[in-house]
C-alpha cells in the first residue's frame, strides 16, 4: 500500500539532521543544566547557545527567548501573564484563532473578569482590520490583541505589520501565534512590532515537546509552572536538553533552505490547484487558501460539493494521510470552529480537506491522490 503524507500542519517529520544531533546529546549530553559540575555546565552551556542561536534568527535578544514544551505552552504562558502581571484587562482575539488561544481567554473571562472581544472576519477569514481598529479607538482599557499569523486550517496569512501598526497606533499590545509561520516565513521583530510570539518545533521538522515564547524586553514574567528557577524564573522544569538542541538545529535548516522550500512547495500547491480545478469542476477553496499571495504555500483548505462522512476514513484505508474541517471528518458534532466562523451552514456542511505540505512532498504523490479522489468522490 502507498503512504502519502499530507498533513504537515499537524506535525512534520523530522530531518535525520536533527534526529543524529538530539541522538549526539543524549550520549555525551545528559547532565542536569542546573547542576553545578561539569556535566550540568556542558548542559546548561548547549542550553544557552541554542538560546542565542535562536534569537538570532528573529533579530532579538537571548534573554528574550523562553523555552516551552510548545506552541500551546507558549500561548498559555503569553496570555496568563498578560492578565496576571501586565494588568492587560482586555482581550481582542478572532474566531479562528486556535484553540490554544480560544480557550486560554475564555479561562481567563472566568477567573481573572477580563472582557474579551471578538474582532469580526470576512467571508473568507480575513480580519476586518476597520473593525479592529475601532474597537481599539473606543477602550481606555489595557488591551491585548491576539491574532494569529498563518490559519492553521485555511492558512491565511495575517497583514502582519498593519496590525503591529494599528496595535501601536493605540498603545495595544500584540500577541501573534506564529506556529504555522515559524521555519516558512521570515520574522525579524525590529522591523515587525511584535510583543510576543509563539513557536513549536514540530511544525518545522523538529521534535515534538519543545517549542518557545518570545517576550519582547522589557516585560516581566510571571510563572505558570513554579518548583524551580529555570528559564531565569519564567519557567520551572528541568530544561529538555536534546529537543531544544533539535529544534536549533530544525530552525537553522529551515531557514537556511527557506527561499528555495517556499519557492518548491508554492509551485507544488498551484499544480494541485490546477489539478483539482480539472477534476472537480465545482470545487471551491476555503478562506484565502487558493490565493499564493495571501495563504500559505504549506497549505490549502478544499471543499468539494458533496457529503461524504467516509471520504477520510477511505483516505487513510487507501494510505494517504489528511485532515478535515467539518463535523462529519472531524468526530464533532459542532465541526470546524474556524470554517463555521464564515462559511454558510450549507457550505459548511460539505466535506472540506486541509491538505497540508512539506519539502518532502512530491509531484507524483499529488497526482495519486487526485486519482484516489476521483475514485472516492
Amino acid at each position: 500500500m502507498i503512504k502519502i503524507y499530507l498533513d504537515n500542519a499537524a506535525t512534520t517529520p523530522m530531518d535525520m539532521e536533527v534526529i543524529d544531533i538530539m541522538r549526539q546529546s543524549m550520549v555525551d549530553n545528559f547532565g542536569n543544566p542546573s547542576s553545578t559540575h561539569q556535566f550540568g555546565r556542558t548542559a546548561k552551556s548547549s542550553v544557552e547557545t541554542a538560546r542565542k542561536n535562536i534569537a538570532q534568527h528573529f533579530n532579538v535578544t537571548a534573554s528574550e527567548i523562553i523555552f516551552t514544551a510548545g506552541g500551546t505552552e507558549a500561548d498559555n504562558l503569553i496570555l496568563q501573564n498578560a492578565v496576571t502581571n501586565l494588568g492587560v484587562q482586555t482581550i481582542i482575539t478572532s474566531k479562528i484563532e486556535h484553540h490554544a488561544v480560544l480557550h486560554t481567554v475564555e479561562h481567563l473571562k472566568e477567573t481573572h473578569q477580563i472582557e474579551v472581544v471578538y474582532v469580526s472576519v470576512d467571508e473568507v477569514g480575513s480580519v476586518d482590520l476597520q473593525e479592529l481598529d475601532a474597537l481599539l479607538s473606543n477602550t481606555t482599557a489595557k488591551t491585548l490583541v491576539s491574532l494569529m499569523y498563518v490559519n492553521n486550517e485555511i492558512g491565511n496569512l495575517l497583514p502582519l505589520d498593519e496590525i503591529a501598526s494599528i496595535c501601536k497606533k493605540h498603545d495595544a499590545l500584540f500577541h501573534s501565534d506564529s506556529v504555522q509561520a515559524i521555519g516558512h516565513y521570515p520574522i525579524d521583530l525590529q522591523k515587525t512590532p511584535i510583543d510576543f510570539i509563539a513557536a513549536s518545533a514540530h511544525k518545522f521538522h523538529g521534535p515534538k515537546g519543545v517549542g518557545f515564547a518570545y517576550f519582547k524586553k522589557g516585560f516581566g514574567i510571571k510563572p505558570m509552572l513554579h518548583g524551580g528557577d529555570q528559564e531565569k524564573g519564567a519557567r520551572s522544569s528541568t530544561e529538555n536538553v536534546h529537543s531544544i538542541l533539535g529544534m536549533e538545529k530544525a530552525l537553522d535548516i529551515a531557514i537556511s533552505t527557506m527561499d528555495t522550500d517556499a519557492k518548491y512547495l508554492t509551485d507544488l500547491k498551484l499544480y494541485f490547484i490546477n489539478q483539482l480545478q480539472a477534476n472537480f469542476p465545482e470545487v471551491a477553496f476555503n478562506g484565502l487558501s487558493s490565493n499564493l499571495e495571501k495563504s500559505s504555500y504549506t497549505i490549502l483548505s478544499t471543499r468539494f460539493s458533496v457529503q461524504n462522512e467516509l471520504l477520510f476514513f477511505s483516505l487513510d484505508l487507501a494510505g494517504i494521510a489528511v485532515s478535515g474541517g467539518s463535523a462529519c471528518q472531524s468526530g464533532s458534532n459542532g465541526g470546524s470552529h474556524v470554517l463555521n466562523a464564515f462559511l454558510s451552514p450549507e457550505h459548511a456542511a460539505n466535506t472540506s480537506v486541509r491538505f497540508s505540505f512539506s519539502k518532502n512532498t512530491t509531484k507524483e504523490e499529488i497526482e495519486l491522490t487526485v486519482e484516489k479522489l476521483q475514485e472516492l468522490l
